[in-house]
């Protein structure tokens, strides 16, 4: 019989401190796990009936007919990444339907976030170019006087000029996309020409980048769809292949790519006012023709009242909202009743 004598001389047993340093690296791991699968954010706002709900269920691929967004709509979208602790990343989609007295909701969006993985998309419609620019004034305003309302450190915000319209830089991504691309395009030269120059201005100035978009056109559902990977998920390829600056084609401009000498022949304009008074000038502004109220009148799919329309059905809610309105009519039957005894008694 033969003793087997094994060399375990290259065998290296595990001190105190290396059981330590794997149990703090799987921590860590876990911890960057749960901090990525909170994700990313992104807000779309902008002109009422302009697509943003579009564009959502596009990138979402839901192949329903959107309904209008009334007033806050939340949506999630999940990506599976290969990784060692398997994560899974998350991106958070708000929508605000219009900018009528919206700015609470706004605030909503913005709370708690991590600046660092939030994005915003603005949305101005181009086929309505004669309330155009109060669009992007309410858009952009909510978003600074938020910002200025949140922050706790000034030096987050970049103020560029102290005026009425002060400018100051947003600290996450901002796109401003010019929806209904399909009908503007066919628009006379000159009003092209003036849209063109007012958004690349308004982009340049607060350091936007901007795209125009059709739902009708592949191309450019493709591009925005690209873009919001990019910013939902963090992709490191750039989603605009072109730089395009030609009014009369569609823009495609990224971040920091356009100048004022390409712009204005020079000329830089220091804030929402003076882009305003050069584009009004040329382009007369009537804000009241593009009312939430008129939009939503002009609508082929406007709702009188949301809670009659069954693609909004929500049985318990509804069963209470039901139960509310039969008391309340109940009421309104006692004091008729009561009114009509009081005045006879009067007549007695």
């Amino acid at each position: 019989m033969f003793n087997t004598i094994t060399d375990d001389s290259h065998v290296k047993s595990e001190t105190i401190q290396d059981v330590a340093f794997k149990l703090v690296e799987k921590q860590l791991g876990q911890l960057q796990q749960q901090r990525e699968s909170k994700g990313r954010s992104i807000l779309l706002l902008g002109s009422g009936g302009v697509g943003k709900s579009t564009i959502i269920n596009k990138f979402l691929d839901r192949d329903e007919n959107p309904r209008p967004t009334l007033a806050l709509q939340f949506s999630y979208g999940r990506r599976s990444r290969s990784s060692e602790y398997g994560q899974k990343q998350v991106l958070n989609i708000w929508e605000v339907g219009s900018l009528r007295n919206t700015e609470q909701l706004v605030e909503v969006t913005l709370k708690g976030q991590n600046l660092s993985t939030f994005a915003v998309i603005i949305m101005i419609d181009l086929s309505q170019p004669h309330c155009m620019f109060a669009d992007i004034e309410k858009a952009y305003g909510h978003l600074r006087d938020i910002l200025s309302k949140l922050s706790a450190n000034s030096e987050k915000l970049i103020t560029k000029k102290t005026t009425a319209m002060t400018v100051e830089k947003i600290p996450f991504p901002v796109v401003i996309v010019g929806g209904k691309y399909d009908l503007y395009m066919n628009f006379e030269p000159e009003i092209k020409k003036q849209v063109c120059r007012c958004l690349r201005s308004t982009a340049h100035l607060i350091g936007a980048a901007l795209f125009f978009y059709s739902s009708t056109t592949q191309k450019f559902v493709k591009t925005l769809r690209d873009t919001i990977i990019y910013l939902g998920f963090g992709s490191t390829s750039r989603p605009f292949r072109l730089q395009t600056t030609d009014y009369n084609d569609a823009l495609s401009i990224w971040f920091g790519t356009d100048s004022w000498e390409d712009i204005n022949r020079g000329e830089v304009l220091e804030n929402l006012q003076q882009i305003n008074e050069n584009f009004s000038s040329k382009v007369p502004q009537h804000p009241s023709l593009n009312d939430d109220s008129m939009s939503s009148a002009n609508s082929e799919h406007a709702i009188v009242n949301p809670s009659k329309d069954p693609g909004f059905y929500e049985s318990v809610i509804d069963e209470m909202r039901a139960q509310k309105d039969e008391e309340l009519q109940q009421i309104v039957r006692d004091t008729k009743l009561r009114h009509k005894f009081e005045t006879l008694s009067d007549h007695a």
